[in-house]
């Protein structure tokens, strides 16, 4: 299966929401309609937030990249934070989680991003698997107030 990688428009909210309201339970996250609308619209307009979508060849949205660019201490032109990521279930192992991240790489570029990171479950291993080929782990841990 190929999948086309794309900038997310507001033409596409039909097709994220269910893809974003089972990403959200597969982290156990309850997010607030108003929170998803606002998000979505941010993620549309595309500053310093901003999605890209893969669609399938019916036209359908299989799966989506979320990202966040931010200024860093220890750099010049800032970081790409791939906040989200999420492949529908009968997509996965097709290649469309690389080719998101692969996308989000060359825009992270296109914007003089010096680093592209993000987090993931330790029970994430499926996932894990595909990150561990596209990116090295390192060995920071994560805390949250």
């Amino acid at each position: 299966m190929t999948a086309t990688i794309r900038r997310l428009t507001e033409q596409d909210r039909a097709g994220w929401d269910p893809l974003w309201a089972a990403y959200c339970a597969f982290y156990r996250a309850d997010v607030d309609a108003a929170i998803t609308a606002h998000t979505f619209a941010r993620l549309c307009e595309g500053a310093n937030l901003c999605g890209f979508v893969a669609i399938d060849e019916r036209g359908a949205l299989v799966g989506f990249a979320n990202v966040l660019f931010h200024e860093s201490t220890w750099s010049l032109h800032g970081y790409c934070y791939l906040e989200d990521l999420y492949v529908a279930p009968e997509q996965r192992g097709t290649g469309v989680a690389r080719s998101l991240i692969e996308q989000v790489y060359a825009y992270a570029d296109t914007r003089g991003a010096e680093r592209v990171y993000w987090h993931t479950q330790e029970f994430n291993a499926a996932a894990r698997s595909l990150y561990d080929t596209l990116a090295r782990r390192t060995s920071f841990i994560v805390y949250r107030r």
